[in-house]
């Protein structure tokens, strides 16, 4: 396969590796990659920490009455997160907030970090997205039981339907339930792999002459696409934080 690419490279052909981009790369040298070993995933999730302390410890620090640009950033993210939790989950849900507000700016900054061209778009890995959807299962799951006790279990027990049909809807809201964190966090590894592969093909295409306008134009289309797409889902992955966190606080149906 490796040879046919060759191939086709030296007669003229047009040969691109869309996936190539997601290669985990340490950062020093050439050698095999362990759990220990810094990559190129580990330092762009160390940026994209260090952009959050960036924005909300250090351009937040004086909390000034009339507040700088930085910090009305940091205001807006917090007030619309606050709202978004209150809304779902209701007032007794915001002793959650922190952890909420914390996925949702971390997520957003690794997405938008993504999009900076030879960066590295840590979402694009399940094994990110399922450690942070993973997280949020095993955390949900705990606090319900915690919280509500035998009780949580009424969450797969829907006593308004008719009894004959309590057991059926009672198994498939089980298995809804354990398929959660994995349709969590593929739908986020998903969509940004999605986005950045689409971007790779067509840059491919730009570097032959006939179609190379049509090509930086779907790029810089599906580029702002990809801002939108990295925005909304950091607020889907929020959000369904949240539904399922009014699950542990309300599991009755």
């Amino acid at each position: 396969m490796a040879h046919g690419a060759d191939a086709a490279h030296d007669a003229g052909g047009l040969v691109f590796h869309p996936l190539d981009q997601f290669i985990v790369k340490p950062l020093f040298g050439d050698g095999v990659v362990h759990w220990y070993t810094p990559t190129n995933v580990t330092l762009w999730l160390a940026l994209a920490v260090l952009a959050v302390v960036l924005l909300f410890v250090v351009g937040s620090r004086g909390r000034a009455t009339i507040p700088s640009r930085v910090q009305s950033v940091g205001e807006l993210f917090y007030g619309f997160t606050h709202k978004m939790v209150e809304d779902v989950c209701g007032k007794e849900g915001l002793k959650y907030f922190p952890y909420v507000m914390t996925l949702f700016i971390f997520i957003l900054f690794a997405n938008f970090l993504g999009l900076i061209p030879m960066s590295f778009a840590t979402t694009s890995h399940i094994a990110v997205t399922a450690i942070l959807g993973f997280g949020v299962f095993f955390g949900v799951t705990i606090l319900g039981f915690i919280l509500n006790g035998p009780s949580f279990l009424k969450l797969f027990w829907m006593s308004e339907a008719p009894l004959f049909l309590r057991p059926i809807i009672a198994v498939i809201e089980l298995i809804s339930y354990f398929v959660r964190p994995v349709s969590h966090s593929v739908r986020l590894a998903g969509n940004i792999t999605a986005g950045h592969a689409v971007i790779k093909v067509f840059a491919a295409f730009a570097g032959l002459a006939v179609v190379s306008p049509i090509s930086v134009i779907a790029i810089t289309a599906i580029y702002g696409l990809e801002v939108l797409v990295a925005g909304i889902q950091a607020y889907v992955f929020a959000i369904l934080t949240c539904v399922y966190l009014k699950d542990a606080l309300h599991p009755a149906h």
